[in-house]
């Protein structure tokens, strides 16, 4: 009967989770296994009761921008960049200001990897690595090459199996403020163009508190106004804002804003959409993310959806009645979108 019982979970486990989008892949990596909080859908899930008040916070009537594109911009690429490399990728020094929440190094990062803003960037110079041999992603903030990319020097790093639920740990930074990982939450041109995101997407906020929501590890402020969204918090487009009238691209990311919604990770401009440069993007479409305004969002709470603080999987998740997870979520063809 015990048997019995445990394949029935597990049977109907799978019948959910067959019914959601394959994960999104980097470089032939799944971005976290099925079921992670990045990719699953939030549309069902109920508003926030402090939703009003962050989104008067963030701004309701400021327009949405698109921190991403194609051209230039005072000399660099528009967005965050990234790349990846195999696994025989020689891994190199990193030294860090932040050591006791960074990942320590060696990093796999190539001499000539992109920077967040071009090497004279004086911002937040994000460098975004993948080993595809590994599935390994590794994260850097304010990142600079010494000796010729022999050695780095950056203010925090952090390291992510993408075929792991784990989170970092609890209170630690990434590369990011909230302490999540950066890539899983861009808008790449690849998947606008496929017509579907799949997952959610990663923006900026000015006012934030001192407190992190989960899957955030982090916080950023010294303000404890309640009225400020906390780090991590989820947003995602009103169900009724019509997207019909955009242009293509566009209203995919629309739709994934709405499925998917969006995660609070920085502190920067308000209601900014982070995104990966491409020649592909057309400015021109991307600034009718304008028209939506902060009032066209609704804060959300997706608690019910954890099964453990520390790790990111969801109660849509392949689990077994105990709370394993159902088969091995790291081998994956990277077959899919």
């Amino acid at each position: 009967m015990y048997r019995v019982s445990i394949c029935l979970v597990a049977l109907l486990s799978l019948t959910t989770v067959s019914a959601a989008q394959v994960p999104p892949s980097l470089a032939g990596c799944r971005a976290f296994p099925v079921g992670n909080i990045w990719n699953v859908p939030i549309d069902q899930m109920p508003v926030d009761p402090s939703s009003d008040a962050y989104i008067a916070t963030i701004g309701a009537a400021t327009g949405m921008h698109a921190d991403f594109g194609s051209g230039l911009w005072n000399g660099a690429p528009i967005g965050i960049p990234w790349v990846d490399v195999p696994g025989t990728q020689p891994p190199v020094p990193i030294t860090f200001t932040y050591s006791d929440q960074s990942d320590p190094g060696p990093y796999p990062i190539p001499p000539d990897a992109p920077i967040e803003g071009g090497p004279a960037s004086d911002g937040d110079r994000h460098v975004l690595v993948v080993d595809r041999d590994a599935c390994i992603l590794y994260e850097m903030f304010y990142a600079w090459p010494q000796d010729a990319g022999t050695w780095w020097t950056a203010g925090s790093g952090a390291i992510f199996d993408l075929g792991s639920n784990d989170l970092r740990p609890d209170g630690w930074t990434s590369a990011d403020a909230a302490g999540l990982p950066i890539l899983p939450g861009l808008a790449r041109w690849e998947e606008a163009a496929s017509g579907a995101i799949n997952h959610s997407l990663r923006f900026t906020a000015p006012d934030t508190r001192t407190a992190y929501v989960w899957p955030a590890r982090h916080y950023a402020s010294n303000s404890s106004d309640p009225a400020r969204p906390p780090m991590g918090q989820r947003f995602r487009l009103k169900a009724a804002v019509d997207i019909s009238g955009f242009s293509p691209e566009v209203q995919v990311i629309l739709q994934a804003l709405k499925t998917y919604g969006m995660i609070l990770a920085d502190n920067g401009a308000p209601w900014f959409l982070s995104g990966v440069p491409s020649e592909s993007w057309d400015n021109d479409d991307l600034s009718e993310l304008s028209q939506i305004t902060g009032s066209d969002f609704e804060a959300i709470d997706v608690s019910s959806l954890m099964v453990d603080a520390d790790s990111g999987a969801t109660t849509l998740s392949p689990l077994f009645a105990d709370g394993f997870e159902l088969g091995n979520t790291s081998g994956w063809s990277g077959e899919g979108p």
